[in-house]
């Protein structure tokens, strides 16, 4: 079996964050293990109080893991503040690197900033050219590119230049495009766009984590990058497909869908 990890923040209505991350391991194949990076006070309607879990301990979380056992492809998510990035690529530099994928998590769906404004340097100068495949959404690249991103073609402009901050390969996610769901794919060489009908549904919480972790899991198990994308998205579209009600606000995608399905349990 496969080990993945995901260095993250904590969602406690269970949606996103570390706990999407372990689940969209574990219905991808592949054992999950998780460094916290912070602990959030959230459900379903929004993000009310975030608490950073110190430098030292991020550190010693991946310490405990990556020395003990064997990890075939890291993801990281919630990373908001200057410290916490740094201590992480410190910390990494330490070992051999696996594929490394890289969510630049910024902000929740309820307008929570989930990284602080002085983080942003430190993430694209510190993080970003670590990684295998970043997969930023249309407001996180904007926010990194500094310019508006609403068509395919600024959308393969923005992930050029993306991909010129170090990372190897970069997804631009078209999710908040107007049209169908298509995103952009590329490894420095080729663009390569992968279209998806757009799937009308308020069930979305947890996407974006939910991805990037099937995405890790995928590489984790030896497929190249653009493979490993296409199965991702394939599985987060049947997850959205599948997401449910939940509390009172945005319900999560639905990341055992097929365990469910056979285990005959209504959906």
């Amino acid at each position: 079996m496969k080990h993945c990890l995901t260095i993250a923040g904590s969602d406690s209505c269970g949606g996103a964050g570390i706990q999407a991350d372990l689940k969209a391991f574990s219905a991808n194949g592949v054992y999950g293990m998780s460094v916290i990076t912070a602990v959030t006070a959230q459900n379903t309607q929004g993000v009310f109080d975030v608490q950073d879990i110190r430098a030292s301990l991020i550190a010693n979380q991946i310490k405990a893991v990556l020395d003990d056992i064997r990890v075939d492809a890291i993801k990281i998510g919630m990373v908001s503040r200057p410290e916490t990035i740094e201590i992480i690529a410190q910390t990494l530099k330490q070992y051999p690197l696996p594929p490394l994928v890289i969510d630049p998590v910024m902000i929740s769906k309820s307008g929570y900033d989930l990284l602080q404004p002085e983080a942003k340097k430190a993430l694209i100068e510190t993080l970003l050219p670590m990684a295998t495949i970043i997969t930023p959404n249309l407001p996180e690249a904007e926010v990194i590119v500094g310019y508006t991103i609403d068509t395919i073609e600024l959308m393969k402009k923005a992930a050029m230049d993306l991909h010129a901050l170090g990372c190897r390969c970069v997804l631009v996610k078209g999710g908040h495009l107007a049209n169908d769901a298509t995103d952009v794919l590329y490894d420095g060489e080729r663009f390569y766009l992968l279209e998806a009908k757009r799937l009308v549904s308020i069930n979305t919480h947890g996407t974006g984590c939910t991805l990037s972790s099937a995405i890790a899991a995928n590489l984790a198990k030896g497929h190249p990058v653009k493979e490993a994308v296409e199965m991702a998205k394939a599985y987060i579209t049947e997850a959205i497909g599948f997401g449910f009600p939940l509390g009172h606000g945005v319900g999560p995608v639905h990341h055992f869908y097929r365990l469910y399905k056979d285990a005959g349990v209504e959906q």
